[in-house]
């Protein structure tokens, strides 16, 4: 009975940390292919009348996991055939176990590919 009263709060704790650094984790592979979604939608839409619109929207379409309030986007280009465009995005996390903040941050993600 001691044992496990030694034990078990440290257990729990290496528990719930594991799941808050698996709910990080999964939200830096949706923001990664969030911005790559969105890096093609830019390289395509260099003819449309609002390719930033277009990339940015595909981007948060691919990202509907995340909370779209935090979630920060930029796209840069010349919008010139054969130049690059690059679209990157930032998006808060931390790390929390029982309210205690452990560590916080931005994820980022940055993608560039050739305008077509």
């Amino acid at each position: 009975m001691v044992e496990l009263a030694i034990v078990l709060p440290i257990l729990i704790i290496l528990v719930l940390g594991i799941i808050q650094f698996g709910i990080v984790y999964k939200n830096q592979l949706a923001l990664t292919d969030a911005v790559r979604v969105g890096a093609r939608q830019a390289a395509v839409s260099r003819e449309a009348p609002d390719p930033v619109g277009n990339a940015e929207g595909a981007l948060r379409s691919a990202a509907a996991d995340l909370n779209q309030s935090d979630l920060n986007v930029s796209v840069s280009s010349s919008w010139v055939q054969g130049e690059d465009v690059t679209v990157s995005a930032t998006y808060p996390y931390e790390l929390n176990i029982f309210g205690l903040v452990v560590k916080s941050g931005s994820l980022t993600s940055e993608t560039t590919e050739r305008v077509e």
